[in-house]
């Protein structure tokens, strides 16, 4: 099977993410915060650098959890136009 290529909207919200991430992990090391969260450090090293714009739910979850930031407050930063939001 061949997987469709990203947008630039999908690509742009992975770069998101990760600068995201990237802040909240502060100070603490890649090795320290993917061992909280139960991840590889090249998953997160790559996440992070935005070479996977479409991380999976549960690696997420695992990464907010780790770094202590609302999930919520993720999906809301990274919601690169208001056509993406989801309307509950």
């Amino acid at each position: 099977m061949v997987r469709q290529p990203l947008s630039p909207q999908e690509r742009a919200r992975g770069e998101l993410l990760g600068a995201l991430l990237r802040t909240a992990r502060g100070r603490r090391s890649m090795v320290e915060v993917a061992a909280a969260s139960g991840i590889p450090v090249e998953t997160l090293r790559k996440i992070e650098a935005g070479r996977v714009p479409t991380p999976a739910f549960f690696t997420v979850v695992a990464l907010a959890g780790a770094l202590d930031v609302p999930l919520a407050h993720i999906a809301s930063a990274c919601v690169t136009d208001a056509s993406e939001a989801l309307v509950a």
